[in-house]
Parts: C-alpha cells; sequence; structure tokens
C-alpha cells in the first residue's frame, strides 16, 4: 500500500522537495557557514553558538527591506530559521553588541 501510494504521490509531482539546510557556527567573534551557496526555495537555517558569549543572526538578501533572523541563542546552544530564500546574496550577521564590527558577518548566495 505504501509503495503505491508513493508511486501515486511521485507521478503527480506531489513530492515536495526537501529544505535547503545550512548551519552557521558562531565564535567569538566570526560566523562560519556549512555551505556558502544554496538553492532557491524552502531552506532551514541552525545558528550554533560554539562561543562563549551569546550570539544571534540576522539575515538580510541585498536590495531587500525585509530582516529575518534568530533571536540571541546561549552559549552551547541552537536555534533553527525556517524560511523560503530568493535568489540573490545575503548578507548575515550577529546584531549583538558589537560582534558585527568585530567580524561576525558572512555572504551567502542563493542560486535558481
Amino acid at each position: 500500500m505504501r509503495l503505491l501510494l508513493a508511486s501515486i504521490l511521485a507521478s503527480n509531482s506531489l513530492v515536495l522537495a526537501a529544505p535547503a539546510r545550512l548551519q552557521v557556527v558562531a565564535t567569538e567573534y566570526a560566523f562560519t557557514l556549512s555551505r556558502l551557496h544554496v538553492k532557491a526555495g524552502n531552506a532551514v537555517i541552525e545558528l550554533a553558538n560554539f562561543g562563549q558569549d551569546p550570539h544571534d543572526l540576522r539575515l538580510q538578501r541585498v536590495g531587500a527591506r525585509h530582516v529575518a533572523g534568530v533571536g540571541e541563542v546561549l552559549p552551547g546552544k541552537q536555534a533553527d530559521l525556517s524560511l523560503r530564500l530568493r535568489p540573490g546574496r545575503y548578507l548575515l550577521w550577529c546584531s549583538v553588541a558589537d560582534h558585527r564590527q568585530r567580524g561576525m558577518r558572512a555572504v551567502l548566495v542563493v542560486t535558481r
């Protein structure tokens, strides 16, 4: 029965693609991305704080006004952000205190 249902769903193009996944590791004072490019569409971005201070994550597509983000994450913890990414370049940064100025920023490229 399961095989039949899977076959029907696949033939009707109802199977949805899994979201792209990206991990952003935060330390003092840097972000390290698990990948620098992802495909457009649904995505899950995990902020993993391997530092000693709380960190957050802000994300903005170049040329857009909207800023998405994850609130402060305590050391040793992580948090997920689920969103739909459009093609373009995205700026990522930590907005806690002066962390951005100290180097906690990165660029993500989203392709078609």
